[in-house]
């Protein structure tokens, strides 16, 4: 699954074939159908992992609400030290989501699905932090504004992979202050 995340990623869903797959992989290609029945099955699977993975970021700081702003940079830095790492492995999940756009209607479906699944990951967030300090029609929209900056972040930084992770994570703080602080 990484080498075909590598190879989607670079090439885009249209472009790779399981061959390229299957070399990347040092295996053959009745291996990679062994476990995938098709190449749209492991494209789907990688995605679909990522959507899983989505909510395991919040999970450090599970329940715990900030009371004050210190305690909510510490909250977002937890969070953000995790999803970089994240980012950092996964990098394929960024770019199979946002800079690929091949694929058939049922690819592109997954891809909204995950993105729609980010923001209710986000936006759960955003309300048990901003409590109700945050009037509920806001909270969908600032989920989407707070879920669109960091996938911009992540993409930045596998264009600028050279910029330390904790340059990242002081940008995303700024971000999730601005998101659930009082106006």
């Amino acid at each position: 699954m990484r080498a075909a995340g590598r190879l989607f990623a670079r090439d885009g869903y249209s472009g790779t074939r399981i061959e390229d797959i299957a070399a990347a992989a040092d295996v053959t290609k009745p291996i990679v159908y062994r476990h995938f029945d098709s190449k749209k099955a492991l494209y789907m699977a990688l995605l679909a992992k990522h959507e899983e993975d989505l909510p395991t970021f919040f999970e450090a700081i599970s329940g715990v609400s900030a009371q004050t702003q210190q305690d909510a940079d510490v909250v977002f830095r937890t969070i953000l030290e995790q999803w970089l790492d994240y980012v950092r492995h996964n990098q394929h999940a960024w770019l199979m989501l946002f800079r690929d756009r091949s694929g058939d209607e049922e690819i592109q479906r997954l891809r909204r699905r995950v993105s729609i699944r980010a923001r209710e990951v986000m936006a759960a967030f955003i309300a048990e932090q901003a409590g109700s300090r945050m009037p509920a029609e806001e909270i969908e929209p600032t989920a989407e504004a707070v879920r669109g900056g960091l996938a911009a972040l992540a993409l930045w930084w596998i264009d600028h992979p050279d910029v330390p992770k904790p340059v990242l994570v002081e940008v995303g703080t700024r971000i999730g202050r601005a998101a659930v602080t009082e106006r």
